[in-house]
């Protein structure tokens, strides 16, 4: 069973955990979708528009870990005053490595690793995290073009699983290397 813990948008309103599992991703890239899919329930809010995630959300995953979703990165449409406020709530949650046991960081198959995409991977790795690259929307691709932006887009890494939210393709084996992290 999934519980709604809070939604949070300064240290101080983190809830006390023992294990996290958090989904990072751009704005539009199916983040919501994939948390929803994951979880066979609607635990985010999708929107026709990008950027509909401002708080960095908790969800008790069957008094086993606690899923996060935090807001999306890289969106253009932010004040000034908002992407300072987001940097702020992403360093204030991302000092919690102790409580951390795996960032899911998605993608877009079509596009591969932005640069918004780099600069979180090396964010994730310089605190020491582990992280999983989640290509998603590989509904999009035929099989050809999903094997060419497997050679090209995604040649450089490792940890990468190829899904598809709305099709829930490859969902439950995400759910596996999920469960293995918090083990």
């Amino acid at each position: 069973m999934i519980k709604f813990l809070c939604s949070a948008t300064k240290k101080s309103e983190f809830p006390e955990t023992e294990k996290e599992v958090v989904f990072v991703g751009r704005s539009n890239v199916g983040k919501s979708s994939l948390i929803n899919a994951v979880y066979n329930q609607k635990l985010a809010y999708v929107g026709k528009t990008p950027g509909k995630t401002k708080l960095v959300n908790f969800f008790d995953v069957d008094n086993k870990y606690t899923a996060v979703d935090v807001p999306g990165y890289g969106y253009a449409k932010r004040s000034q005053n908002e992407t300072l406020a987001f940097g702020k709530m992403m360093e204030d949650y991302f000092c919690r490595t102790d409580k951390i046991k795996l960032v899911i960081m998605i993608v877009d198959s079509k596009i591969g690793l932005t640069k918004d995409d780099l600069d979180m991977k090396e964010f994730i790795e310089d605190r020491g995290l582990d992280y999983l690259v989640v290509a998603n929307k590989i509904d999009k691709l035929s099989n050809n073009q999903l094997m060419n932006n497997k050679h090209k887009l995604f040649k450089d890494i490792d940890n990468i699983i190829y899904v598809s939210a709305f099709r829930k393709s490859n969902i439950d084996r995400l759910r596996e290397l999920i469960l293995e992290s918090v083990s």
